[in-house]
């Protein structure tokens, strides 16, 4: 792999990231997918599948699209249920969050700028 490009799939490529396909956590020596500006992740959730704990005053700011199935996310603001493929929820810092997998679903997630 160059170091500043790469190809490949992303469900396999985020195996061993727990979906995260680009962001600070990726090892340097992975090139272009170790990034300090922003985080993406594909997630693959099991209908049923619920993240029960909330985030906590994350300060960032987040898209979820959703790729395929439904899935809502729930804010303080309110909750949006994603179902039609290219739906997607964004929010900015201070708002906390959680989901639920309604079917079996597929979204891409972008995060920025990444945790350090």
């Amino acid at each position: 792999m160059a170091a500043n490009w790469c190809s490949g799939n992303a469900a396999e490529d985020t195996k061993d990231n727990r979906g995260w396909l680009l962001g600070h956590f990726i090892h340097p020596s992975e090139g272009v997918r170790h990034s300090k500006d922003v985080e993406v992740k594909w997630a693959t959730h099991q209908a049923g599948e619920v993240r029960h704990e909330w985030t906590k005053d994350d300060q960032r700011t987040t898209l979820v699209v959703l790729i395929q199935g439904e899935f809502r996310v729930d804010l303080t603001e309110g909750s949006k249920v994603l179902s039609k493929q290219g739906d997607y929820v964004m929010w900015g810092p201070g708002i906390d969050h959680s989901y639920e997998s309604l079917t079996d679903a597929v979204v891409m997630v972008v995060r920025w700028p990444s945790a350090t």
